[in-house]
């Protein structure tokens, strides 16, 4: 009998962990409940709020990276291009017909656009892009000796590029620190109140201001991450949700641990993720080549 209540006792005064993940990154512990954010929250606790989110994202997605396959900074220009309007796991299907084809910059300036709309067809918006490539190819090639800048005053004035796009190259190719703000990254600042901005370059200015620039690049993987995994759009995992105690939207979604868990999706829910060639520290399956699936 005492051994019981004190079994009792130690499992009442353990620390419970809002998730857990294991080898696949699986959740396995309930989400904890959450904690009442206040309403009149000071700018200086939601700094601190939005910083624990982002220590607390690190544990979770230590493997956070981009999910686009490239070997280099044209490649990830291209597929980021590429990448509107359609998902990731698409573009990487996509890719290595394209690259295979036009692996050079002078290349695909080169092209026979018709032959280049059939291959990326799959991505959508096969004229659209195919001439945004084309056009930021022979940039690339008249401009800049056939190699991608690395500044982003450069990068936003090639066809099809934008901040989102040049961010996303100058972190991952270049090593320099930028944020990304696609949907993904929009719906779960303001879901988790660092801002009610929604232009991306607003959201990006309030959102830089909050983390240190050494941050940035990794930050916007591990929201882009939970925003794919978790957080989705119309029906976010809430009670799978690692970070449910800090969030002032937990509820939008389900809560129930048991129906959470199977909203999970990609590595979370055992299912490959969007490259087919991923880092070797990623937990789940490469995703399948096209007409694979």
């Amino acid at each position: 009998m005492k051994a019981a209540k004190a079994a009792t006792t130690a499992k009442a005064g353990t620390k419970s962990k809002t998730a857990a993940t294991t080898a696949k990154g699986a959740t396995t512990a309930k989400a904890a409940a959450p904690r009442e954010v206040p309403k009149a929250e000071s700018h200086l606790a939601m700094v601190r709020r939005a910083r624990r989110i982002n220590r607390e994202l690190a544990e979770v997605y230590p493997y956070a990276h981009p999910e686009l396959d490239f070997r280099n900074p044209f490649e990830l220009l291209v597929a980021t291009v590429l990448s509107a309007q359609t998902t990731d796991l698409r573009v990487n299907q996509t890719t290595p017909a394209l690259f295979a084809a036009y692996p050079t910059p002078e290349d695909m300036a080169a092209a026979v656009p018709e032959e280049m709309e059939e291959i990326i067809r799959p991505t959508g918006f096969f004229r659209a892009k195919t001439k945004s490539l084309m056009g930021l190819a022979a940039a690339l090639r008249d401009e800049f000796g056939g190699e991608v800048p690395g500044r982003l005053d450069d990068l936003v004035k090639l066809p099809g590029v934008g901040r989102k796009t040049a961010n996303v190259v100058l972190g991952n190719a270049f090593g320099v620190p930028g944020i990304t703000v696609d949907t993904h990254f929009g719906r779960l600042v303001r879901r988790w109140k660092w801002t009610d901005e929604e232009d991306p370059v607003k959201v990006e200015a309030v959102v830089a201001g909050i983390f240190p620039k050494s941050e940035w690049t990794m930050l916007s993987h591990r929201v882009v991450f939970h925003g794919r995994r978790i957080c989705h759009a119309r029906k976010p995992a809430c009670g799978a949700c690692p970070i449910a105690p800090l969030c002032p939207s937990y509820g939008e979604g389900e809560t129930d641990p048991e129906k959470a868990r199977k909203l999970l999706k990609y590595e979370m829910g055992g299912y490959p993720g969007q490259r087919l060639s991923p880092p070797a520290d990623y937990p789940g399956k490469p995703a399948p080549a096209l007409g694979a699936e």
